[in-house]
């Protein structure tokens, strides 16, 4: 945990000493809160939530009046976790000025510290303007979600030496337009520590291996909170799930029993109320 609000010089200085980031998504105002006490260094509202929040199969149909309306509940539970905002699918892509108006709206509207993006190529200008505005931008390279239908479903990214190169030479693109971070999702450990060990802004991986500046997970993986697959990179460090449908059915039993609520756990009236009660009572019996 480092000390102090995080800001993008932070995650500078980690880096030069070899310290690494720890980065969860959050999508609501309780979650962050718990993940600020246990010192988590970076939080980000991710277009993710449309698969473990909303319970789309893809991130695509996430808007971002969706995105915002998270991610300002979130940012009232933050004191020292530096907040990233995703841009989702549509949000960028087809008008750069308007690409800038909503990103715009992410700091302005949905209190985040920075935003985020998926891609490089075309999109450079767009990451030099808002940097240029005032906006710090993470970037996203590797396996990018919202190109899904593209490239024909979740597979792992460069593990070819050509489009290992092409990735290193977006990497480096990304850092020189000025982003303070660059996910590396679903690359070889290999090829993420080669870009890691080129790029003087930090790495933060997701499915990339150890040898990154930094580590980010989906919070519903990390806590087990859904049933069924799970990428192989995600290590489950709870079984919330789990502990949820106990609770639940250990709540029905006790209210099908009588045994909730309790006295402890009622409400008991004053005496004049009593003395009326019982008069009302006695009256029925005759």
């Amino acid at each position: 945990m480092t000390s102090g609000k995080v800001t993008v010089r932070t995650f500078r200085t980690m880096k030069k000493k070899g310290k690494k980031s720890v980065w969860l998504t959050a999508y609501d105002f309780p979650t962050a809160v718990l993940l600020d006490q246990a010192g988590i260094d970076g939080v980000l509202v991710g277009d993710s939530l449309g698969m473990v929040v909303q319970g789309h199969k893809t991130t695509l149909p996430v808007t971002l009046d969706e995105v915002i309306y998270h991610s300002r509940m979130v940012a009232r539970g933050l004191e020292h976790a530096f907040l990233v905002g995703d841009m989702p699918f549509g949000s960028f892509q087809a008008d750069e000025n308007k690409a800038m108006e909503n990103a715009l709206r992410l700091v302005k509207e949905g209190c985040c510290e920075g935003v985020k993006f998926e891609g490089a190529g075309r999109l450079l200008g767009l990451m030099e303007r808002l940097v240029s505005s005032g906006v710090p931008v993470l970037g996203h390279l590797g396996l990018l979600p919202q190109s899904i239908n593209a490239i024909g479903g979740f597979r792992v990214a460069a593990k070819k030496h050509d489009a290992a190169q092409a990735l290193l030479r977006d990497a480096k693109r990304v850092a020189e337009a000025g982003a303070f971070a660059l996910v590396l999702e679903c690359v070889p450990q290999e090829v993420a520590g080669m870009i890691t060990r080129e790029l003087t802004i930090p790495t933060i991986g997701i499915g990339a291996g150890k040898d990154v500046d930094g580590q980010i997970l989906v919070f519903h993986d990390v806590m087990d909170l859904l049933p069924g697959y799970q990428p192989r990179f995600v290590r489950k460090y709870a079984h919330l799930g789990e502990t949820i449908i106990n609770a639940t059915k250990q709540y029905i039993e006790d209210v099908h029993n009588g045994e909730f609520p309790s006295a402890d756990e009622s409400f008991e009236i004053d005496d004049e109320m009593s003395r009326k009660l019982a008069e009302r009572v006695g009256n029925n019996d005759q």
